[in-house]
This record gives structure tokens, sequence and C-alpha cells, in this order.
């Protein structure tokens, strides 16, 4: 298939290929916790008239053939849904592409056949049960971004301190603001004074336990961080300029800078 750019021309409706884009910026990996317009993963756009309404097919790209199919499927299905949601669309078409399970996923998209439906005895948990996984982990980087940017901030403040800080101790911008949304979709307090170094149920931890939560906090971040970049990188590598539709710098995450490459030391062994 040759490659198309994320907004085709000419395009039957440019207006609402944009604002097809806009929602699917809704749409999360849910492993990379980034839109997967971020990411790219959008490979086209195309918007026809319909007798009843708008047309939209959309194609999606992923850095390998062997992405997770449920991962691949949930973007997809949560793809087909933010269109269908969409005022004036009358029919959505989301194919995924060179993926070893296109096939089979785009057959359920297309029957909406459901997870279970598609996969039928390979389906090891449900769509709930993984996005719940995953926005767990979410919650956790993004709690960890805020607390580590304060701790970068003030040189005086503890680590055995952090179990105390609250959400107005945060200071406004992206990562806060990323925060509060994670939280939002775990039903955590969102006020003011609820503490932030807390786990998925809301619970907070006693002092001498705070350094290790914030470590396996970090340690979740920096996998999250590392993965998106490894996987942006790849996704390059497999389609020549798809880094045109990648954004720079993905909501909440470090700075691309921040993940260079460890060099290779080769050695060698003599008989």
């Amino acid at each position: 298939m040759t490659d198309v750019q994320t907004l085709p021309a000419p395009c039957a409706a440019l207006l609402e290929c944009e604002d097809v884009r806009h929602a699917l910026h809704a749409v999360l990996d849910p492993e990379l916790d980034e839109p997967i317009t971020d990411l790219g993963f959008v490979r086209s756009i195309d918007v026809t008239r319909g007798v009843g309404g708008l047309v939209v097919s959309v194609h999606l790209r992923l850095p390998t053939s062997f992405c997770s199919p449920n991962f691949a499927y949930l973007m997809a299905s949560d793809s087909k849904d933010a269109i269908a949601a969409m005022e004036g669309v009358e029919k959505v078409v989301v194919e995924l592409d060179d993926h070893h399970d296109s096939d089979l996923i785009n057959a359920g998209l297309a029957a909406d056949a459901g997870y279970r439906g598609t996969f039928r005895h390979e389906a090891e948990d449900s769509l709930d049960e993984l996005r719940w996984t995953f926005r767990k982990k979410a919650h956790t980087a993004a709690m960890e971004r805020c607390l580590t940017e304060l701790l970068r901030a003030d040189r005086d403040l503890a680590e055995t301190d952090v179990g105390g800080i609250r959400l107005a101790n945060l200071s406004a911008g992206r990562s806060k603001a990323a925060l509060l949304r994670r939280r939002e979709t775990l039903g955590l307090p969102t006020h003011p004074n609820a503490v932030v170094l807390v786990d998925h149920e809301g619970h907070t931890y006693a002092p001498e336990a705070v350094p290790m939560a914030l470590r396996r906090a970090r340690s979740t971040r920096i996998s999250i961080d590392g993965n998106a970049h490894f996987c942006r990188g790849l996704l390059r590598t497999r389609y020549a300029g798809s880094e045109a539709d990648q954004s720079n710098r993905p909501e909440g995450a470090e700075p691309t800078s921040h993940h260079t490459l460890l060099p290779v030391a080769v050695k060698e062994i003599h008989p």
C-alpha cells in the first residue's frame, strides 16, 4: 500500500478531516499513554459525502507488524468509537495496516464483533480490564513526573516529605494538568487539598514507605517514556516520512533529549 499523509490531498472535506484528527487525538496508545495522532499512528484520513451524512475512512499503522494484538485492537476500536460519536457521521471504517493480525482485527471491526467476538478463545482480558491496567500505570507516571519536578525545583525538599505534598503545592502546567486528568479517570479526588502520592485506590503512604513508592513510580514512568521514544523511532524507520506526523514532545513526557541510547561497548573474545 502506498503511504498517504495524515491529511491526504485532495481531501473530500478538509475541514472534516481536521475534525476527525482532533477526535482521534483523544485515542491513546494504552501502553505508551500518548495520543495516536502524536505518535504518528494515523496513516490516512478520508472523508466523503454519503447519502445520510459523512463516510469516514481511517487507516492506522504501528511501529512493527508484531505489536500486541490487544493494544492494536484497542486503539482501532477506540478510533472507530471516537469518530462514530462525531455529529454528522453516517459510517466509519477503521483499518489497521501491515500488522500480522490486520485481517482478523479489520474483520472484527467491520462486523462490530467486539473484542471477544474478534479474538474468541484468544481474548485473555476484556477491553475494560486492559484499559484499567494501563490507566493505573499512566496515573503512576504522571504522579511521578509532578513530584520529581518539585524535587528538582526545591533541593531542600526531602523525599520522605513528598508524601505530604498536596495538589495545591504543584505548579500549574502540562504535568499537573495531565495528572489531574489521570486522577479523574481513576475516580481519585482532584481538589487542591488532595494528597499527590497515592496508589490507584487513593491510599497514601507512611513516611518510611514514601521513598520506595517514589522509586517504583519512577521505574514505571521511565519504562513508559522509554518505550514511547523507542516506538517513535521504529515507526520512522518503518515508514519514511512518518516523522512529519509525530509531535516533538508528548504531553507530560520527558524531553526527547533525555532518551539517548546507551553506548554499546564491543568486547573482542579470543579463543
